[in-house]
Order: C-alpha cells, then structure tokens, then sequence
C-alpha cells in the first residue's frame, strides 16, 4: 500500500504522523511510504534521514495526498488539506468531530474513510492512541500552569510548589484519567496541595492507592466543583467523553469565583472545552484573560515537544498502521473491532454514535459502508 505523510501546517504544530524507525518497519513489510519534504524537520528529522529509511520524498502535500491510499497525520486536516483528500481514501489521524462541524461534512462530502486515533479503543475500553498524547498534554498541563502563575505573564504571582513558610499553590483537576492522573503527578512533585474530582469512584480509588495522603480526592458534584475552582489557584480540566464533545463541567459563574491572576488549563478544548470561558489559543498566542482568570487553551499542547510526542505517539500508532497496510481496511476493521471503533467516517456516512450524535446526523456500521 502506498502510505502519505503529510507535512502538519496547523499552526506550531511539528509532530509528523510518522517516525524514520516507523516508516524503515514499514518498508521492510513490503509497504511504500511518501513522506513531504520537511515534514520531519520539527522532530529533528531530514528528508535525507527518511531517504534512508525507505521512504520517498515528494514535494508538496498535493502529491502526497494525490498518490497516497492511506494517509497518516497527526492533526485534523484542515480545509486546504480536505480538498485535497479523495473518495475511499484511508485517513488515519486525531481528528475531534463532535465540536466540529465543517471538518465532519467535509470529510463525509470527501467520501473517505476517517479513523480517529482518540477513539480507537483497547480491550479493557481504554484509549490506547489518545494515551501517549494525554500523558504529555497532563504533564505539560502543570507546567504551563506553573508559568502563568508568573505575575508577569498575568498570574498571581504564585510559586508553584511555595517555599518553607510560605504555602504552595492549591491545585485542583477535574476528570481523574490518564490526563489527570499525569498532571496530579507533576503538581505533586513540584510541592502544590492538589486535588482531583470524579464522578468514578474507582478512578478515585486507584489515585488515592497510588499517590496515598499526598493527594485530596474528591467526589465531583456540583456544589464540590463550585467550591474546588473557588478556592483553587490552579484548575486543570481534563474531562473526556469518548467521541463525544467535552461536557461543560466548569461554568462561567465558577470562573468569576476565583482569584485575580488564577490559572485554567482547558485540556479538553480540542473536545469543545470543558470549561465554560474557554476558547482555543495557539502555542504563538496561549493565554487570554477573561474575568480576571488567565486561561491556557491550546488545542494541540503536545506539538510543543514534538519529539518526545510523536516518538510516543508512534509507539501505538505503528501496530495499526501496519494492520491496515497489509490487510486493508475492510479486512483490518472486520477482525479487530477496537480498530473499527475507531472508524468516524466512511463512503459519506458517519459510523460513530457520539460524533452522529453532536451532528444530529444518522450513524451506520461501518461493517455495512466499508
């Protein structure tokens, strides 16, 4: 099969879909890979490291997506990009649909085959491809907390961890996942009072089994949240419905509770925020102020380090790419059926429940269009 990678053109974005190690396996499985020019660059990558891996280096993204049957990226296509895709192509990126309507009639007009990483799933339900970039996101989630804290980025001027005498930062996550668990493992090792809220106890219990007394947990009701964000100098949102736009758990009123110069990190922006003020910020542009709150809510966190995140991404990528090389998409998403949840489009219909859901659209088996 001839597998595409494009160079990713979402702004400050230098993650590629593919490794030179990555495409070197794929070549030695018989597999044609063409990689754009440049497009490992922001991984320390040249064409010529991917020359010697096998691949093909061709000049421009048109070429790429005129010649390849599979494409793998990182992020969602962009319009340019959909143009450019083709009727039964294989897509293989994240891509984010339910806060997303005018990528999902694109790629339902374009009539390909969309697989999403965040929603392929493992057999235990986990989220397998979503994870490596969940634990990046969650760690780095902290840091660039820690940073804004900074009076002179706007904060309030708030060491993190606080020095002997002086109290740490009171930190506060909503959602106890892998994004979660990753952030409350940063801000309690630089000092902070953290607390987690979820509604699974069992989340709950595996966080209090691993991190003991240092960690708070917390049931997540509303009047808890409400009194949470109020106290908290720092809140991490990383809530995630699979497929599914992010819920609302933080609202305007809890906002305009806390302090001046308090931080809000929207992890789950790229899912439509979980966080009432929250719009989408750029790595560029990061933060904007609104009542007094500086929020941080870049869409694509993990694109600031792009070779520890495309090297972890990889990691869980490959498999499936290889799957779906040798195999095919029809044969690969007839035997694996966490690959199939990961199918959101294809041949023009949309084949995942809460994506046809946030669209009001019908949802078919992609068993029955592929």
């Amino acid at each position: 099969m001839r597998i595409g990678v494009p160079a990713e053109i979402k702004a400050d974005e230098r993650r590629v879909g593919l490794t030179p190690a990555s495409v070197h396996d794929l070549v030695l499985a018989g597999q044609q890979v063409l990689v754009q020019t440049g497009a490992g660059l922001g991984i320390g990558s040249t064409d010529d490291a991917y020359r010697s891996a096998g691949a093909t280096i061709m000049a421009t993204a048109a070429e790429i997506y005129g010649s390849a049957e599979l494409v793998v990226k990182v992020k969602e296509p962009l319009a340019q990009e959909r143009a450019l895709l083709t009727e039964g192509q294989i897509l293989f990126t994240y891509l984010h649909l339910a806060p997303d309507p005018e990528q999902t009639h694109d790629l339902l007009d374009r009539g390909v085959v969309a697989i999403a990483y965040e929603t392929v799933t493992a057999p235990d339900g986990s989220l397998p491809l979503l994870a490596p970039m969940s634990k990046v996101a969650g760690r780095m989630s902290v840091q660039a907390a820690a940073h804004h804290l900074e009076s002179n980025q706007g904060g309030s001027g708030l060491l993190l961890g606080g020095v002997p005498g002086v109290p740490p930062a009171t930190v506060v996550i909503i959602g106890g996942g892998v994004v979660g668990e990753n952030a409350a493992e940063v801000a309690l090792g630089m000092g902070a009072d953290v607390t987690v809220l979820d509604r699974n106890t069992a989340v709950l219990d595996r966080l209090a089994k691993r991190f003991g007394a240092a960690l708070r947990t917390q049931y997540s009701t509303t009047a808890a949240t409400r009194a949470a964000v109020a106290a908290a100098d720092v809140v991490v949102a990383a809530v995630l419905i699979r497929g599914a736009r992010a819920p609302k758990v933080v609202t305007a009123e809890m906002v305009a509770s806390m302090q001046r110069g308090s931080v809000v990190v929207d992890v789950a922006i790229d899912q439509g925020g979980a966080v009432e003020t929250s719009r989408p910020t750029t790595h560029h542009e990061p933060t904007f102020v609104h009542d007094g709150v500086v929020h941080y809510c870049v869409a694509n966190m993990p694109g600031a380090v792009p070779r520890t995140a495309t090297a972890a991404l990889n990691n869980e990528t490959l498999p499936f790419v290889v799957t779906l090389a040798i195999d095919g998409v029809a044969a690969a998403i007839e035997r694996d059926v966490h690959l199939r949840n990961g199918v959101n489009v294809a041949f023009g219909r949309l084949t995942n429940a809460a994506v046809a859901e946030a669209m009001g659209l019908p949802c078919v088996n992609p068993l029955k269009v592929i």
